[in-house]
């Protein structure tokens, strides 16, 4: 890096709410081709430990960034592009492969409002419909159980309260 340029640390969530570090301080981040860090890490309880480890690694002070730089590595570790395709995000939220709930309602065959016991139902009738083992489609029976999760994780949440 030259004089004029800041080395950098990108931190981000994990899966099991703790902090992953990315840091680049011998050149700055890139989306095309994307550069990897010089050093990353995970497992930090907070923020500011995370931070504190990654200047630690670079034996210098570095800037914080967006933390969409850490989840670009963690997906290209995970052996898909760095960022996803435009317009992936749009309605699925994320990048997380999460079906909008209509959509997943619509794929288990349920009207909207359904109870989880209908969901339960509704799943357990079409995985036997589509499962590769009973003569599916393996990729229609991973959109069902997608569709399954996602209205899942919907109907546990729990509802607003409209005044």
């Amino acid at each position: 890096m030259g004089a004029l340029d800041v080395a950098v640390v990108s931190i981000t969530t994990t899966k099991r709410r703790r902090f992953l570090w990315c840091a680049w301080w011998t050149g700055a981040p890139r989306r095309e081709p994307f550069r990897a860090p010089d050093a990353w890490a995970g497992g930090a309880r907070s923020i500011e430990e995370a931070h504190a480890a990654a200047e630690r690694a670079a034996g210098r002070t570095l800037v914080l960034v967006a933390s969409s730089w850490a989840r670009a590595f963690t997906r290209l570790r995970a052996g898909l592009p760095p960022w996803p395709a435009r317009g992936s995000e749009g309605r699925l939220g994320r990048g997380s492969g999460e079906l909008p709930s209509e959509s997943a309602l619509a794929v288990l065959g349920l009207a909207r409002g359904a109870s989880l016991d209908d969901i339960k139902r509704a799943y357990r009738r079409r995985a036997l419909e589509t499962h590769p083992d009973r003569g599916g489609d393996s990729a229609e029976f991973q959109r069902v159980q997608r569709a399954y999760e996602s209205a899942t994780r919907r109907a546990k949440r729990p509802r607003a309260r409209r005044p």
